[in-house]
């Protein structure tokens, strides 16, 4: 978290986009940065130059607000020269993507770099995923390159060839901090290429010859085995829900420790969002070692505040994933205590949702009042909303929220006992049915005994969607064992809520009488 880069700042974001003519000498600069001590030739102007104009859309840069921190260029190519023994120099047009192939149907990667100040933050990962994406959107057979090895030329001399080196890390014996990354992201080796690129000093002038395939194009032979483990397609959003065990923990860094580890799981599944529950950061609350009363209780809770918003921000950007990071009472600028869901988004952006309609037991313990704002969240995976709990059971909020064009509606809860989570699970599923968008539950188990209303937790996690012929036969997309802690997964396609809000069998939101009743709201 204290890395000296901009992220650094609450205020900057980090996303992907194509690369235009203004990025060049950003570009060239960044090359120039990561390049300059290999003995590889950075690039120069006219190459990039060359790249964005024989293939703009093939063409990508991460940028943290208006710094290019990551470059990555592709090109178009036939499977009779990609898939073939080749070079650097003559399969790039020596670097300026001048052997673009409008038909060819698989793209090359020929380079992909990253600020050295900025790595820890899966941008690699993301300028690879823009790739794929465009790789289906064009629906061509797949992904060719030739990955460096900079770690060979310190290792040669332990192995009896590069050849022998490549298996070992394919077997997992050795690793090696870029082909093991790649083979992570999907890519499977397919060969070695000698003298692929002679400058390349630290790799030997060797490359690996790595294919991704497209899983939505029939491929007509194989070259290797995949990893399909978990593999998804390009149209869903994957969300992963944290059933939480509440224990005792000693600071405020083993809290972070338990976050993070489920952050670090559901991101390596390749999920778009995690989600976790309402009320779990009271387990900081566990530290005092003693039962605190609610003005004690907000007070230390406060203290954890800032540290707790940087922390997950930091996760969120690190690990490339959008964070629900549950709620917890929070006590406002204006004197107020409210119950403050945090969402955390992998572009370093940080938003608000209050809860609406504190239960009676809130009130009693923790003097917390309801708050008055309730809006749609754009997100990379389309608008979503949060509803805290006992929010859900008010079907006026979940309709605010659809009108505003929410597809996914996020419900952390934290319920004491069987009867208490039931409402919440019911009503959230009558949520799903009469909005047609999917909901996402995520309770708290385990128990705190010394944190005032934290006593025992009951919750059956889950996923649910509409009930109609194209979703999960229940309306249960994913489900989990009560009372264990454990993550639930599935994949949301918003394609399927637009084919049932417009030609389901029932049509909840296109079929509402505008004429007879209304939802108007009156906060902000």
């Amino acid at each position: 978290m204290n890395s000296g880069n901009a992220l650094d700042n609450p205020r900057s974001r980090l996303w992907v986009r194509k690369a235009t003519v203004r990025d060049i000498p950003a570009i060239v600069s960044l090359n120039e940065k990561v390049y300059g001590k290999t003995g590889i030739a950075p690039y120069t102007e006219g190459p990039v130059m060359g790249q964005v104009n024989n293939f703009p859309d093939g063409q990508f840069v991460a940028v943290v607000d208006d710094q290019v921190v990551g470059h990555c260029a592709t090109f178009r190519t036939r499977q009779s020269i990609g898939l073939k023994q080749h070079n650097w120099a003559e399969i790039t047009g020596n670097g300026y993507a001048s052997r673009h192939d409008p038909q060819g149907d698989w793209l090359y990667g020929m380079e992909v770099c990253v600020d050295p100040d900025y790595r820890g933050y899966r941008i690699g990962q993301r300028l690879y995923d823009a790739r794929k994406e465009l790789c289906q959107t064009l629906g061509l057979k797949g992904i060719v390159f030739a990955g460096r090895l900079p770690s060979w030329s310190k290792r040669a001399k332990k192995f009896a060839g590069i050849e022998d080196y490549v298996e070992q890390v394919k077997q997992k014996k050795q690793r090696d901090p870029v082909l093991s990354f790649q083979m992570r992201n999907g890519f499977e080796v397919i060969g070695v290429l000698a003298d692929y690129l002679p400058s390349d000093r630290e790799s030997l002038g060797f490359g690996v010859h790595m294919v991704w395939r497209n899983p939505k194009v029939a491929q007509e032979e194989a070259t290797g085995t995949e990893k399909r483990y978990g593999g998804r397609l390009p149209d869903t959003v994957r969300v992963g829900t944290v059933q939480y065990m509440q224990r005792r923990v000693k600071s405020f860094e083993e809290f972070l420790s338990f976050i993070e580890y489920f952050v670090d799981v559901v991101a390596d599944y390749k999920g778009d969002f995690v989600v976790f529950p309402e009320m779990f950061a009271l387990q900081l609350l566990s530290i005092e070692d003693q039962e605190l009363n609610p003005a004690q209780s907000i007070e230390a809770l406060s203290r954890h505040t800032p540290r707790f918003k940087e922390a997950l921000r930091d996760m969120a950007i690190r690990y490339n994933i959008n964070i629900i990071g549950g709620s917890h009472p929070t006590h406002m600028p204006n004197g107020r205590v409210e119950n403050i869901a945090y969402v955390f988004l992998r572009d370093g952006s940080i938003h608000e949702q209050p809860k609406i309609h504190p239960t009676p037991n809130e009130v009693y313990w923790w003097n917390i009042e309801g708050g008055r704002s309730l809006n749609a969240i754009e997100t990379d995976c389309g608008p979503i909303g949060v509803l805290i709990c006992y929010d859900s059971e008010f079907p006026e909020l979940a309709r605010h929220l659809a009108d505003q064009g929410v597809q996914i509606l996020f419900v952390p809860f934290c319920t004491d006992e069987r009867q208490s989570y039931l409402r919440v699970r019911y009503c959230c599923q009558a949520r799903a049915v009469e909005n047609q968008f999917y909901v996402v539950m995520s309770g708290n188990v385990g128990n705190l005994p010394g944190v005032a209303n934290m006593d025992i937790q009951y919750a059956q996690s889950c996923i649910l969607t509409p009930c109609d012929f194209p979703f999960a036969r229940d309306g249960i997309a994913a489900d989990t064992t009560p009372n264990a802690e454990m993550v639930a997964f599935a994949d949301l396609r918003p394609s399927t809520l637009h084919m049932a809000r417009n030609g389901g069998t029932v049509q909840n939101l296109r079929d509402r009488r505008h004429d007879l009743y209304s939802v108007v709201w009156r906060g902000k």
